[in-house]
């Protein structure tokens, strides 16, 4: 029987699941999170909203799918390798991790053999820095929604939400609905951006268009102001926040001379998008294309990656929202598995998964970043939080290679390993160096094309060591993975989400 491992269990990685066990293979699903559910699915049950909550039916459904899984949650995978088969016919994957709270000292290790693995690991919120970001009250927007899905609370009485994207509506409302004051949705993109990506073919919208109407009667509902070329360019406050500065922004998202204006508030959630999670993609070998602005895992139709018996899903390949994650789980579970791409229960997936991947397109023309948010910031902006390393030490050392940069400023060093701050590092390096006109290696090592992937040092901020803190002692435990005959036997039996 052919064994399956998912990594992940957010949209991408339940459908994945459900895929492979009607296909008739075995499963076992890995996810750090306490729940299932992932970001989109992420709930408390009597405390989560249920106007929080898109098509949570279809998560009941797919839960229900996984009796006969092998499931474990706060799982944190810690390495994943290929083994050559010694036969010419392949290898196996091995997964390591350690299951329990992530601060509790008798974590379990595990250690998972397959045939195949899906990589479903998702994405984190992309937040902008910005002067005064550091002050106690700001948040990212995930983070904001993900208090109000699971904690029913706000992170202030006032809020201000700012960035640029749809998902910034449902952090509105999902603050509203916990009795939060959202003083503004601010949206950097401007109306020619909003025109190129969601005016042609209207029909294609047809689909999100209850979904759309829905959070726009919240904002009417609870009086919340929308603005669009509009950011927040500096956080005002001396122990937390206590106001914003807001000023409308050009096309490229400068902003525009003499259009400052404060906003008081408490609490301020950024988001201007999502950055997906790479790390085991790129320990697994797997080709990474794009620039700083996003890296994506290369797969072909049927979710393959570039490694033998690795697949990818969800926003690892391309950040598309929860319908296209479903979509594509499904064929990769189902490819894992060891269907044929031209199998009947392929074809209503690759439909939905072709019309979301358009859909894509469209967030990216009318909502991506444009490269002139950097003016917001002020050499003394801290733009690496774990470290405290400035923006104007970043650009002093712009010239020298990536690592160097690194090791002399320590920006992406700290305790996030850059999960926070690479692509800001990325883009603050090329800007300078692109203002000093550098050219030539230097000037091509930040952000090219499959820069994660090399593994040179010199390239990116997406390949680390470790995919997951662990103790020296979680290290020195038994790390061979059992064999065909008992494969399982370091799962407890009954596991379940």
């Amino acid at each position: 029987m052919t064994h399956v491992a998912i990594l992940g269990g957010g949209p991408a990685g339940l459908a994945a699941a459900q895929a492979a066990l009607a296909a008739g293979a075995a499963v076992t699903l890995l996810d750090e999170g306490g729940r299932l559910g992932g970001q989109f699915w992420r709930h408390h049950a009597g405390i989560t909203d249920p106007r929080m909550q898109h098509g949570f039916e279809r998560f009941e459904r797919l839960l229900g799918s996984l009796e006969r899984a092998e499931v474990h949650s706060g799982a944190a995978v810690w390495s994943a390798e290929l083994r050559d088969g010694g036969d010419g016919g392949g290898g196996r994957i091995v997964l390591r991790a350690v299951v329990g709270d992530a601060d509790a000292a008798d974590r379990r290790p595990v250690v998972v053999q397959a045939d195949a693995v899906v990589v479903a690991t998702g994405a984190h919120d992309l937040a902008l820095p910005v002067p005064g970001w550091t002050l106690p009250g700001v948040t990212t927007a995930g983070a904001a929604q993900a208090l109000a899905k699971r904690d029913g609370v706000s992170v202030g009485r006032r809020t201000l939400v700012a960035g640029a994207g749809p998902f910034l509506l449902p952090v509105a409302q999902s603050l509203a609905l916990v009795g939060a004051t959202v003083v503004g949705v601010h949206e950097a993109s401007r109306t020619g951006a909003l025109a190129r990506g969601w005016l042609p073919k209207p029909w294609e919208l047809l689909g999100k268009s209850g979904e759309l109407a829905e959070y726009v009667g919240a904002l009417v509902r609870h009086r919340i102001p929308y603005r669009i070329g509009s950011g927040v360019v500096r956080v005002l406050g001396v122990e937390r926040v206590e106001g914003a500065v807001v000023a409308q922004l050009d096309t490229q998202w400068r902003p525009v001379p003499g259009t400052e204006r404060v906003i008081e508030c408490d609490a301020v959630a950024l988001g201007h998008g999502f950055t997906p999670r790479l790390e085991a993609a790129i320990m697994l070998g797997c080709e990474v294309e794009g620039d700083r602005r996003g890296r994506f895992v290369v797969v072909d139709d049927a979710q393959r990656t570039t490694m033998p018996g690795v697949f990818a899903a969800g926003e690892v390949t391309g950040i598309g929202g929860a319908d296209a994650a479903l979509a594509e789980g499904a064929i990769a579970g189902f490819r894992a598995a060891g269907l044929a791409q031209d199998d009947p229960r392929l074809r209503d997936a690759l439909r939905v998964r072709d019309r979301m991947r358009r859909l894509a397109r469209r967030l990216e023309r009318a909502h991506g970043i444009r490269p002139g948010w950097t003016a917001w910031l002020d050499d003394d902006t801290i733009v690496c939080r774990c470290e405290a390393v400035t923006k104007g030490a970043i650009a002093e050392r712009a010239e020298v290679p990536l690592r160097a940069m690194r090791l002399a400023t320590r920006a992406g060093l700290g305790p996030c390993q850059a999960r926070t701050c690479g692509r800001a590092v990325e883009a603050i390096v090329a800007e300078a160096r692109a203002s000093a006109a550098v050219t030539g290696a230097a000037g091509e090592a930040v952000g090219g094309a499959n820069a994660g992937a090399q593994g040179d040092g010199a390239v990116g901020f997406d390949r680390r060591p470790l995919l997951a803190p662990v103790r020296l002692g979680e290290l020195a435990e038994p790390t061979e993975p059992a064999s065909d005959e008992n494969r399982n036997e370091a799962w407890p039996s009954g596991c379940s989400a």
